[in-house]
């Protein structure tokens, strides 16, 4: 018998056994415009036409960077989809646009179908939080490529909006509000920073218990990124929202000036809100200068909204745990940082 495609390192079979443990968890995310199943060539979505009046597609693609390293030091692989469907679906609601699917890229070095299993899990999950639909993906067995435990995941989503109601930031003025949304940890970025302080400089492993994090490292590093689409869908339409950015890399110093027209600036005070132990965990053992800080890491601050300041009473009370962390002063389209010890 001749050389197989087995004994080159990919197993067909486990593939296949892979989709069929992934099944049940993509067939939750249906929603009534999904046309087909799981493992069509292609995934069909019939947009619902009469809900807007000039529909425009919005799309976004994104990972989650090192954060797969804790991952694979944990063995916990059930909450990295969460991640990958955040950083998507998260960019795309900030133009004021409801998520409708979303297509996952999963690469493997070896295929083991329970682990796959659990990461699509997370991606589900993740699409059932943002109201989305997993309408298909792909996953590779690439040996060679990546050592056998390793993986890497990505993904896009596209949703929708009608045109005269995407948010640009365009009407922000100054005299605005903005008000931030809790973040649930580190999300998705910064995690070469984290890893080399936490894991490297401090030499602790992800299994140590922390007293300040109430849990252990690789616990709180692994905390799945939030996803925003449920808090803020609903207040679209209701609220003068004039701009919206989703804290990434980069952090509040260089995300929120990406929706800023000329002539104002963002006037943040950091008083407004506590910093999650994790970062001040990190500054510490890192020895980390604030205004570093402050540019890779959210600080416990997810999502901005930018808003007229007559609505704040109303959007304060609909969104949970959002408070008021700044407003909006005539400048050059930057980010002031005030009440911290620069």
């Amino acid at each position: 018998m001749g050389t197989t495609y087995k004994e080159a390192g990919v197993d067909i079979s486990a593939g296949n056994e892979a989709v069929s443990l992934m099944k049940a968890h993509v067939k939750k995310t249906f929603r009534p415009e999904v046309l087909t199943d799981l493992g069509s060539f292609a995934g069909l979505f019939a947009l619902n036409t009469h809900q807007y009046k000039q529909p425009v597609l919005v799309s976004g693609t994104d990972g989650v960077g090192t954060k797969l390293k804790i991952a694979l030091l944990t063995g916990i692989h059930d909450t990295i989809g969460i991640d990958a469907v955040a950083m998507c679906v998260n960019d795309i609601l900030v133009q004021g646009a409801e998520p409708l699917f979303f297509l996952d890229y999963l690469a493997v070095g070896k295929l083991s179908p329970e682990k796959v299993a659990d990461i699509v899990k997370g991606v589900a999950e993740g699409c059932l939080q943002a109201g989305c639909a997993l309408i298909g993906g792909e996953t590779a067995e690439m040996p060679g490529f990546y050592e056998d435990e390793e993986y890497d995941i990505a993904g896009f989503a596209v949703g929708v909006a009608d045109r005269d109601k995407i948010i640009d930031g365009s009407r922000i003025q100054a005299g605005d509000a903005i008000i931030g949304l809790p973040s649930t940890g580190l999300h998705s970025n910064g995690f070469s920073l984290a890893r080399k302080v936490l894991l490297e400089i401090a030499a602790l492993k992800v299994e140590d218990y922390v007293e300040e994090l109430g849990q252990t490292v690789g616990q709180a590093m692994l905390v799945p990124t939030r996803i925003y689409v449920k808090d803020i869908l609903p207040l679209l339409g209701k609220y003068t929202i004039k701009g919206m950015a989703h804290i990434t890399g980069g952090g509040l110093v260089e995300n929120l000036p990406r929706v800023f027209p000329d002539g104002v600036q963002g006037e943040i005070d950091l008083t407004t809100w506590e910093v999650p132990a994790i970062f001040k965990l990190i500054q510490k053992l890192g020895h980390v200068e604030e205004q570093e800080m402050y540019r890779v890491f959210n600080m416990g601050v997810g999502y901005c909204l930018i808003v007229d300041q007559t609505h704040v009473p109303e959007i304060l009370k609909h969104c949970a745990g959002s408070f008021v962390m700044g407003r909006m002063v005539p400048g050059d389209r930057q980010v002031h940082l005030i009440g911290g010890g620069r």
